[in-house]
């Protein structure tokens, strides 16, 4: 029987935010017994808190928004990834903004965080989610499947951009601690280039810059380093889809296929993977 964990001690990240571009601090904290993941405002008024699963997500432009009363936290799939791989089932992040720092516009500063402060296991048994039959969602040129059978999370991806030099990019893993550590978590953010004037008159990635995120421009990929891999897109498009299903508030043991997926997608099919638990299905 497979226990539930959670962090040992508390651990701290600082650093830019990326669509306000203001500094804030994130800190994951240990979680009781049967608690799932929580997200605590400690800058509004009574600390209120929002729990992250799919059912409490208000927006999936540009990242992943949960929201419940007065709390409301913005792009939480970074960290939701690192939670997921890691393996922590409880935890409390409190933050002092309504988002996370982005760091390198990747995961891998939140998972060996993680890893870092220490991961405790915890007199209960863990929960799955494992599909009771497949859930299919699809979206135009969008498509994810999650299928049961798998005693592990295996995902394979494909992803497409026109504006980008390696193009379709594919990739396929089992998502476990060693994989997501070195195959996953450095994949870093991406914007296509024609977008930031958009982005920018919306007032979003303020905090953007070659530090946290690639920019593809005319069939090159722009970045600070080297690319890490020649499909680190697709790569970072898993990230994203581990950090999201987590959002059916339990580790999820199953195949997942997806083409061109996104954090719409992504959440719908949490939302559907809740649905069958509660047996809506």
């Amino acid at each position: 029987m497979e226990k539930q964990h959670t962090v040992a001690q508390s651990v701290q990240f600082n650093g830019i935010t990326l669509h306000m571009g203001v500094r804030a601090t994130l800190r994951i904290n240990p979680g009781e017994i049967d608690s799932g993941i929580w997200f605590r405002r400690i800058d509004v008024a009574g600390a209120p808190m929002v729990k992250a699963v799919a059912t409490n997500v208000v927006d999936v432009r540009r990242g992943t928004t949960i929201a419940s009363g007065n709390a409301a936290v913005a792009t939480v799939e970074h960290v939701m990834s690192a939670l997921h791989a890691a393996g922590i089932d409880n935890a409390v992040v409190d933050m002092d903004g309504p988002e996370p720092p982005i760091l390198d516009g990747s995961s891998i500063k939140f998972f060996e965080g993680i890893l870092n402060a220490g991961i405790v296991e915890q007199d209960a048994e863990a929960k799955f989610f494992r599909p009771s039959s497949p859930l299919f969602v699809e979206n135009g040129g969008t498509q994810v499947v999650i299928l049961p059978g798998n005693e592990e999370l295996k995902i394979s991806c494909t992803a497409s951009f026109a504006n980008c030099p390696f193009d379709p990019q594919f990739f396929s893993l089992s998502v476990n601690k060693e994989s997501f550590h070195s195959e996953i978590a450095p994949a870093r953010t991406f914007v296509d280039y024609r977008d930031l004037k958009q982005l920018l008159a919306m007032g979003l990635i303020k905090g953007g810059s070659l530090d946290n995120a690639a920019i593809l421009n005319n069939g090159a990929i722009i970045c600070k380093e080297k690319l890490l891999w020649h499909n680190e897109i697709v790569r970072h498009k898993i990230l994203d889809l581990i950090g999201d299903l987590y959002l059916c508030g339990h580790r999820v043991k199953a195949s997942v296929i997806a083409v061109k997926p996104g954090h719409p997608s992504n959440v719908a099919l949490a939302q559907k993977m809740i649905a069958q638990m509660n047996g809506n299905i």
